[in-house]
């Protein structure tokens, strides 16, 4: 039975691991069959947020669809992005007024894929209710798309659960960015969407989040400002992959991944 293989990468952690998923994501794609990747690229940026360099790496070596999250708007080039890109996506909640959008669509394995990016309120901005952001979405593209995915943006895991229950069997894939931790509860929900509450970064691995370790000890111990550098250490890709059956759309498995 013909299977569709979605690859959901966290967060890419700056310059350095942009290059590293540039040098192994299409030998990835090979090795697992991949159809479709779609990454968070909020803080690809060598200073966070996501730029043209950063943008262009991912999107030239493999990824398909970038989504964001609340660091989007950091760099002074996102907002052309944005508007240039369809395949650049930032999360729904945020003011209509601002560049961009919360969704696109995209061609792959002979289906349409509805890609929406939103992001949680519970610690993070006040931003509008991401549950009606998505419903709304879900209504202006029916009958448009064979497929949906989902990545929640969101510091509360509570939140990225309840948007995963919520809408379990309205969306097929639904993910959880942002934490940058991987977390271990990949299943598929009672109605059948494919679930991962995080699924984790691309970025180094002796580090806090990306950052050098010794940054954040700093910051937590002396609480004054500091510079965040990203480690050099060891880089590690994390993410998760979802097989759907090619006939009905329905996810088969989910798998935790890292490359």
């Amino acid at each position: 039975m013909k299977e569709i293989k979605l690859l959901a990468l966290g967060d890419v952690v700056r310059t350095v691991s942009c290059d590293y998923v540039s040098k192994r994501l299409w030998a990835f794609r090979k090795e697992h069959g991949i159809d479709i990747v779609v990454a968070n690229g909020e803080n690809s940026a060598e200073n966070s947020g996501i730029d043209r360099q950063s943008a262009d790496t991912l999107l030239s070596y493999g990824v398909d669809v970038i989504t964001t999250g609340n660091h989007v708007f950091k760099t002074y080039e996102a907002k052309a992005l944005l508007d240039e890109n369809k395949y650049i996506i930032r999360p729904a909640n945020y003011p209509e007024a601002l560049p961009g959008y919360g969704y696109t669509l995209f061609d792959a394995a002979g289906k349409t894929f509805l890609i929406i990016n939103v992001m949680g309120v519970v610690m993070m901005e006040p931003l509008a209710d991401p549950f009606s952001a998505v419903e709304k979405i879900l209504e202006r593209n029916k009958g448009k798309y064979d497929i949906s995915v989902l990545d929640v943006h969101a510091e509360a895991t509570s939140e990225k659960r309840a948007l995963g229950l919520y809408f379990d069997g309205k969306i097929d894939v639904i993910f959880g960015t942002h934490t940058h931790v991987q977390t271990a509860d990949e299943q598929i929900l009672p109605r059948g969407t494919g679930y991962i509450t995080d699924i984790g970064m691309c970025g180094p691995d002796n580090s806090v989040l990306g950052v050098d370790a010794k940054c954040i000890i700093e910051k937590l111990r002396m609480h004054t400002p500091v510079k965040f550098t990203v480690s050099g250490t060891k880089i590690t890709a994390h993410g998760a992959v979802f097989t759907l059956d090619a006939n009905s759309g329905k996810v088969k498995s989910v798998e935790r991944v890292k490359f």
